[in-house]
């Protein structure tokens, strides 16, 4: 019981940083408004995605906020019983809650806005990453958790 209420506690972790960033970005940029932080490298930035990573299905016609966030609740909590039930090892089981906490980040931004708050900015010359935020951070490195896991046990058979 004490490592699901320690798992829980990172997600919750995690949503409350996404907001308190993507709060402070919205409170102190303009739309498409660039600060430099590492020239030619970083910037923050203040854009919004109505779809999914790389912007994908943002051009339909408002349909997919309701796919996404239907998504980001399925895929959350067969996260949280897959952890509770201990399905995964320690490191899937954080990346797992690193998953729900950034789905959960972003569902709140489409409830709340209608699409996602997006202001970290990579690029170099003229090669651009799309802007992403914190909770899509999460949720990549949790990927990448379950992906090492997942790896590890097909060695150990």
């Amino acid at each position: 019981m004490k490592r699901n209420i320690l798992f829980v506690f990172l997600s919750v972790f995690i949503i409350i940083f996404d907001q308190i960033t993507k709060f402070a970005v919205l409170k102190n940029f303009q739309y498409a408004e660039r600060l430099n932080i590492i020239p030619n490298f970083f910037d923050l930035t203040l854009v919004f995605n109505p779809g999914a990573a790389f912007s994908f299905l943002s051009n339909q016609n408002g349909w997919q906020k309701y796919f996404f966030l239907i998504l980001a609740i399925v895929v959350s909590c067969y996260l949280i019983y897959a952890v509770f039930k201990k399905h995964f090892g320690l490191l899937g089981s954080i990346g797992a809650m690193m998953i729900v906490g950034g789905a959960i980040g972003n569902v709140i931004d489409r409830l709340i806005h209608g699409q996602v708050v997006d202001f970290l900015l990579f690029y170099f010359g003229n090669y651009y990453y799309p802007a992403f935020n914190v909770a899509d951070s999460f949720i990549c490195i949790g990927a990448g958790l379950l992906l090492l896991e997942s790896a590890k046990k097909k060695k150990d058979k």
